[in-house]
């Protein structure tokens, strides 16, 4: 334990302006997102909040690419859609609302966009309807942290 402590701290001395620096912009992501989404769209905010770890604690990750990021979550955003289409009595929600995560990975998995918070995004979707607010604030949240992984790259580490 005194071992695993030690390696704990010496890292943490090592990259603290990392943990500081990256903590501080994925904290600054969720204050823009919660501006645009209410807490009626808790598990939208919650996979968005999830994104945030990847891009800013594991850039170097498969899934905190832009291609995954943004991907990921507009599949979400459109297997969530379409799945709140579908009419069903309240005993069959929760079948509606676990096809939507199947369904999002499905096409994450065939199209090379694999980003597993945004099967929380297609859940959200599904559970709380379609609506222009969340579309905007699910596409801008990946666009921008797609952009800030970009340009910030050289700069992140993988904290974890």
């Amino acid at each position: 334990m005194e071992e695993l402590i030690t390696k704990i701290v010496e890292k943490f001395r090592i990259f603290w302006k990392n943990y500081i620096f990256q903590s501080f912009l994925a904290a600054l992501t969720m204050f823009l997102v919660l501006l645009f989404l209410s807490l009626e769209h808790a598990v939208i905010i919650a996979s968005i909040g999830a994104t945030a770890f990847i891009v800013f604690a594991m850039p170097k990750n498969v899934t905190a690419k832009p291609r995954n990021v943004v991907g990921g979550h507009l599949v979400g955003l459109i297997s969530g859609s379409l799945c709140a289409l579908i009419p069903h009595p309240s005993f069959s929600a929760a079948v509606i609302y676990s096809f939507a995560v199947g369904l999002s990975i499905f096409i994450m998995v065939a199209t090379d966009t694999e980003h597993p918070p945004a099967s929380g995004t297609a859940l959200g979707v599904a559970i709380t309807g379609f609506s222009v607010n969340v579309a905007i604030a699910v596409i801008a949240s990946a666009i921008v942290l797609s952009l800030v992984h970009y340009f910030l790259k050289p700069y992140l580490k993988d904290l974890v």
